[in-house]
């Protein structure tokens, strides 16, 4: 195998891994609202942060093309109709929080530098996530909710969580980061 592949072999794993594991974290849900609790901003930030912003960006990418073609691996499907889901928002949101958590990480292994991250690309998703939500429930299902009304049950509400998610990719990033330097997957 040429030393250009081989290069491009280890990310592209890892891509795919990160991929199916925010998959595998919209089925670990609590409902809660519009929308449920689960692990997949966690997995988004901690994508980025891992494999940097590209790769990070492309995990999530590759998580919503392959939900998008119809395999279900959203919390609640999957298909090209997803997108008038109210939470499609946030998975599209997704890139954004890995790009955003892996630019402000850079190489740093410093837990404090990683939980500001984290914090900062999953509220970048929440960006994105937050005004869809609002469209989605009062343009296409014909809610009438207020802009306040819209903020506090698609994000305020979930912040609290979305905190706990921050510190726990805190502490496991580092020693990750670290094994990932030294490995030699591929």
């Amino acid at each position: 195998m040429s030393t250009k592949a081989h290069s491009y072999l280890r990310p592209l794993i890892l891509t795919g891994v990160f991929a199916a594991l925010t998959a595998v974290c919209g089925f670990l849900k609590i409902p809660l609202g519009f929308m449920s609790i689960t692990l997949q901003t966690m997995m988004a930030a901690l994508a980025g942060i891992l494999l940097g912003a590209k790769w990070g960006a492309a995990s999530q990418g590759v998580y919503l093309a392959l939900g998008l073609v119809g395999l279900p691996i959203f919390t609640q499907g999957g298909g090209p109709a997803y997108i008038f889901q109210p939470s499609f928002g946030f998975l599209l949101g997704f890139p954004l929080t890995a790009a955003v958590s892996a630019w402000l990480a850079k190489d740093s292994t410093s837990p404090l530098r990683i939980a500001g991250a984290a914090a900062v690309g999953i509220l970048a998703g929440y960006v994105i996530g937050t005004p869809y939500m609002g469209l989605i429930l009062n343009v296409y299902m014909g809610k009438g909710l207020d802009v306040w009304t819209v903020v506090k049950t698609g994000c305020l509400i979930y912040l609290p969580g979305e905190a706990v998610k921050v510190l726990a990719t805190a502490v496991i990033a580092p020693p990750l980061k670290r094994a990932l330097k030294k490995s030699e997957l591929v």
